[in-house]
């Protein structure tokens, strides 16, 4: 079952007079329970390409079609709605807000969704706890290893369920050891059933995911299985 499928995507840019050509011609359709990373220097159009499968952004032209949905023409607010119930992003920079609790945090989704309290808080708990934290729950990020703040951030992806986890770099602020770390959660959370597509520049990185897709000059230059 395809969760993403692009079709013909088109990214320009305008800069003045001149046209960026920023995705030329992209097909690419990534399946339920796919493992799939996206590499490519800068400049490639990964960036741009994740902002789109993310619905942060809307191609020039082209289809995109997420989980049985059009979203290639949707408005903001649309897209907002759409991003919050079928995408779970995990960032470098965590983005998590100081303030609030490592439980707070992993809530947010939940209160933006609409969910009830109660069930917002078995939600909570149980992804806290699929990711190793339940005993760091009122820690505010700042009381937070660099690995723990990327395990809220991970278990906030997870709490909505979505129908993907987008990672952006998503261990690149954090050390070797504690990359290892992130990178096994990663494959604990693909061995359960979720989508998983990760965006990287780094070589390691990628090598965990059971597909390798690679950009360059705004276009796919190669689309491998990554036999492990």
């Amino acid at each position: 079952m395809k969760i993403i499928d692009l079709q013909n995507i088109i990214k320009n840019y305008y800069v003045g007079l001149h046209t960026v050509e920023a995705l030329r011609n992209i097909d690419l359709s990534i399946n339920k329970n796919e493992y799939v990373a996206i590499m490519g220097p800068s400049g490639s159009g990964k960036s741009t390409l994740m902002n789109i499968i993310g619905c942060l952004d809307t191609p020039t032209k082209g289809k995109y079609i997420l989980n049985g949905t059009d979203v290639s023409c949707m408005t903001d607010n649309e897209l907002a709605t759409i991003r919050n119930k079928e995408i779970g992003f995990v960032f470098q920079t965590f983005n998590l807000l100081p303030r609030y609790t490592a439980f707070e945090n992993i809530m947010l989704p939940l209160v933006y969704a609409g969910v009830p309290k109660k069930e917002r808080i078995e939600r909570v708990e149980k992804v806290i706890s699929d990711v190793g934290l339940s005993e760091r729950a009122n820690h505010k990020p700042n009381e937070l290893s660099g690995g723990q703040r990327q395990r809220v951030a991970v278990a906030r992806a997870l709490v909505n369920t979505p129908s993907i986890i987008l990672a952006d770099e998503p261990t690149g602020n954090l050390d070797t050891k504690t990359s290892i770390e992130i990178m096994t959660l990663f494959e604990e959370i693909y061995n359960k059933g979720n989508t998983i597509v990760l965006v990287t520049h780094e070589e390691d990185i990628a090598s965990h995911a059971r597909r390798i897709v690679r950009l360059r000059d705004g276009e796919i230059e190669s689309d491998i299985i990554n036999k492990k």
